[in-house]
């Protein structure tokens, strides 16, 4: 949450000139409401269901880059959809964290006490993340740039 995927996907897409998808946004548009309110009226349970085909909807579909929303990894079927793909992992600590997003209430895992739960959701993720991830980009006091540099050279990528 807030470490800049879809402003670093977008750019990454843009650099790699091939499109640009985030799966939040397909949910979003599929459901015609916010994934905070999806949370809210439905529970992290349904939630997570859509979120599972959106996914397989967009590797299916989709050849550029793709941002997932941070909780897709939690589903086994989803990560391994991811192996053989090339996967950035974009990594931060809590108080970057806070200075963009400042944790505020409407990113529903985050409501009460915002940073410990913070830390708690990424010890229970992060070694899913790095089980998918080909490359691990750490994003802390880095512009966007620096982070989508990072990505294409970690990947070892040319630009388009």
């Amino acid at each position: 949450m807030g470490v800049g995927k879809s402003t670093v996907g977008q750019l990454l897409a843009e650099r790699l000139g091939v499109g640009y998808r985030d799966t939040d946004e397909d949910i979003v548009a599929a459901e015609g409401r916010a994934i905070a309110d999806i949370f809210l009226a439905e529970g992290e349970a349904v939630f997570r269901a859509v979120e599972k085909r959106a996914v397989r909807a967009a590797l299916a579909e989709h050849e550029g880059v793709l941002a997932l929303g941070g909780g897709a990894i939690l589903d086994a079927d989803t990560r391994g959809l991811l192996v053989g793909r090339r996967v950035v992992y974009l990594s931060m600590d809590v108080e970057e964290a806070v200075k963009r997003t400042g944790l505020n209430a409407a990113r529903p895992l985050l409501a009460i006490n915002p940073r410990k739960q913070w830390r708690e959701l990424m010890e229970a993720r992060r070694h899913l993340y790095e089980e998918v991830a080909t490359v691990v980009v750490a994003t802390d006091g880095r512009t966007p740039e620096e982070v989508t540099q990072a990505a294409l050279d970690a990947l070892e990528l040319k630009e388009a």
